[in-house]
């Protein structure tokens, strides 16, 4: 039990019950007056075979030169090489060491051994996750349009939709991951006290003015960017004005009221909005002292039926509310509207209205009418959120109207599971601040895109990931998986989500037994047409477990992922890190070549005969200008030339090398130096020159 003990207090990530297996394959001293004890050299032996991951250690020995340990030239190679790494300098790789390597001796002679190295790969400088990312990093002065707004629906409750309880903890938890769009469905209240809970069902109640005040102190903790409240009214003249009082008073200035100018031709930007609250509501005309507006404030089944109930309505008819004017004047950019249809938005639609379409709705807009919401999604803001008969507060899948650039994708909070996963791992870029820029495609004026397309994009550069997977690491038992005794069964499924095009899947073989240090060693690819919109998600799944066969996930912008070796430090499906449980994988990304097939190892590219794709130029009737553009084709078409024989020259030495086209070159150059090094003739480089060309 010593033993146990104190090999799990050097190495916590060890698993004792196979200390315990490993002590007994051992076998430990049977003498009678030395029995269960271990000689000094004995423990240490153990201790490395445990403690020692052979996939890393073959790893250092494959840049290390002499196998036991990297010098600050091998790490400095490893670095630039494999984790693409630029202009690493050697008192940077001191500080690796120096940081990382637990033996004092290794330190003083600047050299990373077997765990040093593990301790690296295993740092935060190492993970998948690129720390240019964790802060904000994208353009923040464009208009709100631009942006996917991480948005809540029902914030307010905790469970499901009918019995579920509220509670003001549900809003500070969302605005503490990063939410910037909470609903709040108000009703009448006791004492003209307004209330916030789920209409005709049996969740609990919860007052209009605690939410406004945990919404005052937490609003900005996640970002200084704008909150956007998103309130049904159901209240009566009186209790409206009970909230307007509320918000005005808790909120102060933080509450932006100031009125949109009439001329103005798109909405302001997240930084113009900086610690600022905007509510979005219904609202009267400037000229209208008080008013009725419907009550219903989410968006209509479909567009044609919404046009056709539009024109049969009798003058008057119809369930309305009496909007107060002092609720009224609270809503500034945000006003709610209801859909008619594309050619009426364009025609009478302004930039500070927005429409919110339910589900079922904004599924068919965007399969059966893409281009036009894309278009659409440019200029106004759209909230999209969850059929009502999502009783138990399940989600549908974001991807699907992101595709379409809808900005506000209301999910479920409280409801965990793979789309919120694809929710967390969509809004963990850019600082988690709540807002991504989307692509340039779905913002830019005069642009074409259809989030149905199954083909290359124009314009954009279809881009190859290669993932391997490596190895896991202290994968836990599945919920409920205690009748299958201490083991799991690991596979890991790689998906891609995105356009149509880019959705993928993968998954690994499984490794029977094993969850505590399971190796998989194997090579997936995929094509990604639409990188800027992509996430890529990691699940362990137990093969063998009947039902609930998750075990951990990480999902992850694809723009968002370092090349080279990487950890991948999993989540449980509540979205937190367990502990010691991580994925090692080497994820590689390269250009895809003239519209075809990557080149793979063994494959020669000779063989590959493709036609040319060059810009060509497209006349405007204008002679001048035709004829000035008409004297870059033949320049264009040599650059195009230029480059293809260089791939395809590239292609061909690293294949010669016997490396796959994922490698770089700075790998080949290492390969062929420890060949010369090994080879015993006394072989000798020269550095010609060939005309201009400098050969080796």
């Amino acid at each position: 039990m010593e033993v146990t003990d104190l090999i799990k207090s050097l190495s916590s990530h060890i698993n004792p019950s196979k200390i315990q297996q490993k002590l007994k394959e051992t076998g430990l001293d049977k003498r009678e007056e030395k029995r269960g004890r271990l000689t000094s050299e004995d423990f240490v032996r153990i201790f490395k075979e445990m403690a020692t991951r052979p996939e890393i250690y073959f790893l250092l020995a494959r840049y290390s030169s002499n196998s036991e340990y990297m010098t600050t030239d091998d790490l400095l190679l490893f670095l630039e090489a494999e984790q693409g790494l630029t202009r690493v300098t050697k008192d940077e790789c001191l500080d690796i060491i120096k940081r990382f390597e637990p033996s004092k001796e290794g330190r003083k002679r600047g050299q990373l051994g077997i765990d040093g190295f593990t301790a690296y790969l295993l740092s935060k400088e190492c993970d998948l996750f690129d720390p240019e990312h964790q802060k904000v990093c994208q353009d923040m002065t464009q208009p709100l349009s631009h942006y996917f707004i991480a948005s809540s629906h029902n914030t307010y409750l905790l469970e499901d939709q009918l019995r579920g309880p509220s509670s003001v903890d549900a809003y500070i938890r969302s605005l503490k991951k990063g939410c910037k769009c909470l609903e709040l469905d108000c009703w009448d209240g006791p004492n003209d006290d307004p209330l916030i809970y789920h209409g005709h069902t049996l969740t609990t109640k919860i007052t209009f003015k605690s939410v406004i005040e945990a919404i005052n102190e937490y609003a900005f903790v996640a970002s200084s960017y704008p909150v956007i409240l998103s309130i049904e009214n159901h209240c009566s003249l009186k209790q409206q004005q009970a909230m307007a009082q509320h918000m005005q008073t808790i909120l102060g200035d933080k509450l932006y009221i100031e009125q949109p100018d009439e001329n103005a031709d798109c909405l302001p930007s997240p930084t113009h909005f900086i610690n600022k609250i905007l509510v979005k509501n219904k609202k009267l005309p400037s000229d209208t002292s008080e008013g009725y507006v419907s009550e219903e404030d989410e968006g209509s089944e479909s567009s044609a039926e919404n046009k056709k109930k539009l024109n049969n309505k009798k003058e008057g008819s119809g369930k309305k509310l009496k909007l107060a004017k002092e609720l009224s004047d609270l809503v500034s950019w945000c006003k709610s509207v209801r859909f008619v249809d594309f050619h009426t938005s364009a025609e009478k639609q302004n930039p500070w209205e927005m429409c919110s379409f339910n589900e079922s709705l904004s599924v068919k807009l965007a399969n059966n009418n893409s281009e036009e919401f894309i278009n659409y999604n440019k200029l106004f803001l759209s909230r999209i959120y969850p059929n009502g008969t999502r009783v138990d507060s399940s989600n549908y899948n974001p991807q699907d109207l992101w595709n379409s650039g809808c900005q506000m994708v209301a999910l479920n909070y409280q409801t965990s599971g793979q789309m919120m996963d694809l929710y967390t791992g969509r809004f963990n870029q850019n600082g988690n601040c709540g807002y991504v820029l989307k692509p340039s495609i779905m913002r830019d004026e005069i642009s074409y895109f259809s989030a149905t397309t199954r083909d290359a994009i124009p314009g954009i550069s279809p881009q190859i990931l290669h993932v391997k997977i490596i190895s896991g690491h202290q994968f836990p038992k599945p919920k409920g998986s205690g009748a299958k005794g201490d083991y799991t069964d690991p596979y890991v499924a790689i998906e891609v989500f995105g356009i149509p095009s880019d959705c993928a899947e993968e998954r690994t073989k499984t490794v029977q037994h094993n969850g505590y240090n399971p190796l998989f060693d194997e090579w997936f690819e995929f094509q990604i047409n639409l990188p800027d919109l992509a996430l890529v998600r990691f699940c362990v799944l137990d093969d063998d477990f009947i039902g609930d066969a998750f075990i951990a996930q990480y999902t992850i912008p694809f723009e968002c992922m370092q090349t080279g070796y990487r950890h991948i430090h999993l989540k449980s499906n509540t979205g937190d890190t367990i502990p010691n449980c991580t994925l090692f994988i080497h994820v590689a990304i390269t250009n895809k070549r003239g519209g075809g097939k990557s080149h793979k190892r063994g494959q020669s590219v000779k063989k590959a005969k493709r036609a040319k794709d060059y810009t060509s130029m497209k006349s405007i009737g204008v002679k001048n200008i035709d004829e000035t553009f008409r004297v870059a084709i033949q320049p264009l078409r040599d650059a195009a030339d230029l480059r293809d024989n260089v791939q395809t020259e590239l292609v061909l030495f690293k294949e010669n090398c016997g490396l796959a086209a994922i490698s770089n070159v700075k790998q080949c150059i290492r390969l062929l130096s420890n060949r010369i090094t090994s080879c015993g003739n006394g072989v000798t480089l020269t550095l010609t020159s060939r005309g201009d060309v400098r050969l080796l």
